[in-house]
């Protein structure tokens, strides 16, 4: 056989000999390849049954939802984030809240990751004769909210301005072009806006924006709507009350009752918002009774030792005084170090008849809420901490009869510095006992946050503006 043909043979052998390492490659890349589709299976079982577990409410629906949500932005990539800017036009001031979601692995539900709440006073109603000084106001709000939002989403994130009692309480022409000075600020912001960013918004929205912003902070919005809690508001012109309704009382007054819509479906919520009400229309209304257009008021409420504290409202200056003459006193005994005095107070009795009667006129219990696990807020919180009713940096929970005892504590006290404590104090206990038809041994729930994030019907509205602009 001649050489060359040997040497093919040879060649060919050899060649057919498998490659040890090409075998080790191909071997690795099989293994390889195992491993990866065992660990995406184990993810998506881990993935399934968590989403069973929550579903059949066997663990929390907001921390099974955040749970899948990590492992699938950690093994999968997958985070959507979404931006949204509310402005909330108070009757006492403005503040700006940008708030940052993400989208769920499974279902595309909002969950709240961040976000940022700035607060300027004094509130836009206040700019009634002065609108485009107004409207400066909001500029430098939403200059803030850009500060927190990356800029590639600014053209993609909803930006809406709502204004609550203290525009709905102007004359129509001026709230008119305060409304007209913002959109004109809108018109030339970054943000997305529409024909319907900037508006009055009615009592029942506040309402139901706010009762759902602390259900879906307290994860209580995926369950039995009976294990929600009733939202108790306390803004300055402004209060709105606002329940799941259960009981046939409730749900027969068509006009109170709003459908929401939660990750679980519909639910029949009993809202209603009292005008007049909020902290500094009723403040207003108390020491103005009787005295016509006078901007020199003097009050029952009001310790005779004040003369003349200035209290701005709705773009007037008053002067208020206590009483000047026939106020009841009291007798501090003297010490060793003390002399004894006679110091002038405010009668609460008096007070409170005064608050009662102009209560009556305007509030009707609510049958159902005495029922209802009840969260306080905004002024009902402020005033509690000022008294030492609770610890403002993690709030806490009190009997009504505890806002009682501190409003006749501050009303029996001389002190200057709080003109205007027993009345605020005597209002807040007239209003949930007389108003509201709660007992004073109801538990009362006081927060400004819940889990870092701030109590305000502006998330609610954030929530439902981003769901509106998805249908889109």
């Amino acid at each position: 056989m001649p050489n060359s043909e040997l040497r093919k043979r040879k060649n060919k052998q050899h060649n057919d000999r498998p490659n040890k390492s090409n075998t080790k490659k191909r071997k690795d890349k099989t293994v390889s390849g195992i491993h990866t589709s065992l660990l995406c299976l184990i993810l998506s079982g881990s993935i399934f049954t968590t989403f069973i577990i929550l579903y059949t409410d066997q663990i929390p629906w907001l921390i099974g939802h955040r749970a899948i949500d990590s492992i699938a932005k950690r093994f999968l990539g997958y985070h959507k984030p979404v931006y949204a800017v509310v402005v909330d036009a108070g009757s006492t001031g403005s503040r700006v809240l940008a708030y940052s979601f993400h989208e769920s692995y499974f279902g595309n539900h909002l969950m709240l990751d961040k976000e940022l709440f700035e607060y300027l006073k004094p509130g836009l109603s206040s700019f009634a004769k002065e609108p485009k000084k107004g409207a400066a106001t909001i500029v430098s709000l939403l200059e803030k909210a850009k500060n927190e939002i990356p800029e590639e989403y600014w053209s993609k994130t909803p930006v809406v301005l709502r204004a609550t009692a203290g525009l709905r309480m102007l004359p129509l022409d001026q709230s008119e072009k305060l409304l007209e000075s913002v959109k004109e600020v809108f018109r030339k912001a970054s943000f997305l806006t529409r024909d319907n960013s900037v508006e009055i918004m009615d009592g029942t929205d506040e309402g139901v924006f706010s009762w759902f912003t602390v259900n879906f902070l307290l994860d209580r919005l995926n369950g039995d709507p009976a294990s929600t809690v009733a939202a108790l508001d306390l803004g300055g012109g402004s209060t709105q009350v606002t329940f799941a309704a259960m009981t046939p009382v409730s749900l027969k007054q068509n006009d109170k009752i709003q459908l929401v819509a939660s990750p679980r479906g519909q639910v029949p919520v009993y809202t209603n918002s009292f005008s007049g009400l909020g902290l500094m229309a009723a403040r207003h209304a108390i020491i103005t009774l009787n005295q016509g257009d006078a901007v020199n008021v003097t009050s029952e409420c009001i310790n005779p030792i004040i003369k003349k504290k200035k209290f701005h409202y709705h773009g007037t200056e008053y002067y208020v005084s206590g009483l000047q003459e026939n106020y009841p006193t009291t007798n501090i005994k003297g010490t060793n170090i003390r002399i004894g005095e006679i110091v002038p107070i405010v009668s609460f009795s008096d007070c409170s008849k005064l608050i009662s009667d102009y209560v009556r006129t305007k509030a009707s219990p609510p049958e159902e809420l005495p029922l209802k696990t009840i969260f306080a807020f905004s002024y009902y919180f402020d005033r509690a901490t000022e008294v030492g009713l609770i610890d403002e940096s993690t709030g806490g929970n009190v009997l009504l009869k505890d806002f009682k005892k501190a409003a006749e504590k501050v009303c029996h006290e001389a002190n200057a510095e709080q003109a205007f404590m027993c009345l605020d104090l005597t209002f807040i206990w007239v209003l949930l006992n007389e108003g509201f038809g709660l007992k004073d041994t109801t538990q009362i729930f006081l927060h400004k946050k819940i889990n870092g994030h701030e109590i305000s019907w502006a998330l609610g509205a954030a929530y439902d503006l981003l769901r509106g602009e998805k249908k889109n």
